[in-house]
């Protein structure tokens, strides 16, 4: 059903997800923190400054859904080292 009725928004992260997934993944690897916090802010600048066409809320969605990722890749590493 291509393009019928196609109520999905964000086609451009759809485009970029798999490029832009990998180049924040240093920024959620284990043990990457500054003073105790997270390093998503320079996730977000990577992003902006790597796809300057990325609105505020695209670069959002790229970074939830990165951190999401490599949550999961954490808890399945953790897992199987046990």
């Amino acid at each position: 059903f291509e393009g019928a009725n196609d109520r999905r928004k964000h086609h451009y992260v759809r485009e970029i997800f798999e490029e832009a997934v990998e180049l924040v993944a240093p920024f959620f690897a284990r043990g990457n923190t500054w003073g105790n916090s997270t390093l998503d802010h320079l996730a977000y600048r990577s992003l902006r400054e790597t796809f300057p066409q990325l609105s505020v809320e695209e670069a959002h969605i790229l970074v939830v859904a990165a951190k999401r990722i490599y949550a999961d890749r954490k808890g399945q590493s953790a897992a199987t080292e046990h």
